[in-house]
């Protein structure tokens, strides 16, 4: 069985409360970027000497694989439903720690994987109840079209957003540290309402529609800025950073060049 996690990007992002659990609630549109996916192969084997045996390829990531959210997602759900012994390879395309979501895809596509294997698969409301255990954004990837998120991230309501044209992404590398940026954050209401993005157009955002956790990465990580307004000079109709970074997104009405300055950075271009 093989699946192709993909990536996302947060179209706003508002940080509008501290909650008792420890966690923020926010304010954001998800927005998948099925273009940009990782690889997720797994395969029953009844010769395991184990219940899961991982493996991964492509971009490097930093930590023990029994911290990936595919082995955790696999520990998770064999709690409510005994699973078969997988082997489970992953090859990375997707960015870590770039705000795109890409563990969080790996973990959540994982689950429903895992589920379709189960003899007897948990429906559709519990399995996203298994999925906020992996991560705030990890919901929305079993649903995985555009969703307006509140709460954690998981009160997920439907959204029509009518994009065409190009997206470019570009990370300059560097690792944002999520916990730390909510830490510094100062949690205030939303001073736009994400439930009316349909009444503006693309090229009314940029005065509209903002990241809140902007003003916490500009100032430690000038360079993020410095992309963002480099898109603005190629001609964007809106950029912005995702998540808390350090993926900087931009919309473009026709395919932009990427210009020399991008040349040691992460960089793509998707038609939408």
């Amino acid at each position: 069985m093989i699946a192709f996690p993909n990536a996302k990007i947060n179209i706003g992002l508002y940080i509008t409360g501290k909650r008792k659990d420890g966690f923020h609630n926010i304010e954001t549109i998800f927005y998948p970027i099925p273009s940009l996916c990782d690889i997720l192969e797994v395969i029953p084997s009844k010769h395991l000497n184990k219940a899961i045996k991982f493996s991964q390829s492509g971009l490097s990531v930093d930590g023990n694989f029994d911290d990936n959210l595919c082995v955790k997602a696999y520990h998770l759900l064999n709690q409510h439903t005994p699973l078969p012994k997988v082997e489970v390879h992953l090859h990375k395309q997707i960015p870590m720690g770039a705000g795109l979501g890409g563990g969080s895809a790996d973990g959540s596509f994982a689950l429903k994987m895992y589920n379709d294997m189960a003899s007897n698969p948990l429906p559709a409301i519990e399995l996203e109840r298994i999925a906020l255990e992996l991560g705030s954004d990890c919901p929305f990837f079993l649903k995985n079209k555009p969703y307006l998120g509140k709460g954690r991230g998981e009160v997920l309501e439907p959204i029509n957003i009518n994009l065409s044209g190009y997206l470019m992404l570009v990370n300059p590398g560097v690792h944002v540290n999520t916990g730390l940026a909510y830490k510094e954050c100062k949690p205030k209401p939303a001073h736009f309402n994400l439930n009316d993005i349909g009444n503006f157009p693309v090229t009314h955002w940029r005065e509209n529609i903002s990241n809140d956790f902007e003003n916490i990465v500009f100032p430690v990580y000038p360079v993020v800025e410095q992309i963002k307004n480099k898109l603005y000079e190629l001609g964007a109709v809106y950029a912005s950073m995702s998540g808390s970074g350090s993926t900087v997104f931009a919309f473009f009405a026709n395919e932009p060049s990427i210009p020399n300055e991008f040349v040691s950075y992460y960089k793509s271009i998707h038609e939408i």
